[in-house]
């Protein structure tokens, strides 16, 4: 639910607005940085993902533990 309130915005989004968007990003940062900025980008959503798999692991083995203890 709160993704969707999040990224609400981005449905009135049309084509003419991606592209002026689109030539601000190449103006701002120049056609040599926009790979180097989309490999940076992708490590940290890959860090991230990594991250809350390690701490979802972690909880789902202690939540075992304990119901282990229990028994």
């Amino acid at each position: 639910m709160t993704t969707l309130i999040i990224f609400a915005f981005i449905g009135g989004i049309g084509g003419t607005e991606m592209m002026v968007i689109l030539f601000a990003i190449l103006l701002f940062f120049g056609a040599k940085r926009i790979p180097e900025l989309a490999r940076g980008l992708g490590r940290g959503i890959r860090e991230f993902k990594d991250a809350t798999q390690e701490i979802k692991s972690e909880l789902e083995d202690s939540v075992k533990d304990t119901d282990k203890k229990q028994k």
